[in-house]
């Protein structure tokens, strides 16, 4: 399912929780937000089948921006936010991403803005200011979302992860599937079919992993589609981990590390 389906069940529940601070979105506040994001990037004429690209920290907005480009039967491309520019560069317009979202939070954002030549194909970026600083080039990401209602769009076509692989052997090459045509409403498919670890509206999951990458990622994603509830930690911290299982009532097998920060 999707986060729609979910608001309309336990809207005032926690869906994401961030431990590092305790901040939270329940599924009304998921779901309207995405609805937003959704909104406003119909709004720059982009509909189904176009390519975003998401870089940023681990944050709430990352899922929010997630399942608004989903939502809205687009390509997601989450890109690592620990490669150089230039690699990034490479990712943005390998993909074909005509928009992007990205945080001042990240290490150096800045070096990006010596290559608007290249970024030219993307034209639609947006930052999310976390402080004083506005970086220049990007559309503030908070100011764009408030300019749009909460609605979901007429129509909602699934839209699917374009993930990139490392680059070990050469340039980092992007996965892209055919979309499935359902709706979201459908859910994403085979979620319940593959599902192993046994998630439900009941999980609660643990993630200490950044969600650039793909199997953390993929299984907070999962958790939300099933109805659970993913608490993320902003960076690896095992002594920190212990403690947010121990906090949050989470079961060791639903805490499942792939990738630490």
């Amino acid at each position: 399912m999707y986060p729609g389906h979910w608001a309309t069940l336990k809207p005032d529940i926690t869906a994401v929780c961030n431990t590092n601070d305790g901040t939270a979105l329940t599924w009304t506040e998921l779901d309207k937000a995405s609805n937003q994001v959704a909104q406003l990037l119909a709004s720059c004429g982009l509909g189904k089948g176009d390519h975003v690209a998401l870089l940023m920290e681990n944050h709430l907005n990352f899922f929010v921006i997630a399942w608004g480009v989903l939502r809205s039967g687009m390509y997601l491309t989450c890109i690592n936010r620990y490669l150089t520019p230039e690699e990034i560069a490479y990712i943005i317009q390998d993909s074909g991403s005509q928009a992007l979202f990205t945080s001042d939070a990240l290490e150096s954002p800045a070096p990006l803005l010596s290559l608007t030549t290249e970024l030219a194909g993307c034209q639609h970026r947006f930052c999310h200011h976390r402080s004083d600083h506005h970086l220049p080039g990007y559309q503030d990401y908070t100011q764009a979302v408030a300019a749009h209602a909460p609605l979901p769009l007429a129509e909602q076509p699934m839209g699917d992860t374009m993930l990139y692989s490392s680059g070990t052997t050469g340039r980092p090459k992007g996965i892209k599937r055919p979309l499935s045509g359902k709706s979201i409403t459908e859910g994403i498919p085979g979620v319940e079919r593959a599902n192993p670890y046994g998630i439900n509206e009941h999980s609660r999951y643990l993630s200490p992993a950044p969600l650039y990458h793909a199997a953390p990622f993929g299984f907070c994603m999962r958790t939300l589609s099933l109805g659970g509830t993913v608490y993320m930690m902003e960076r690896f911290d095992p002594q920190a981990a212990l403690a947010n299982i121990e906090n949050h009532a989470i079961s060791h097998s639903q805490w499942v590390p792939t990738m630490f920060v």
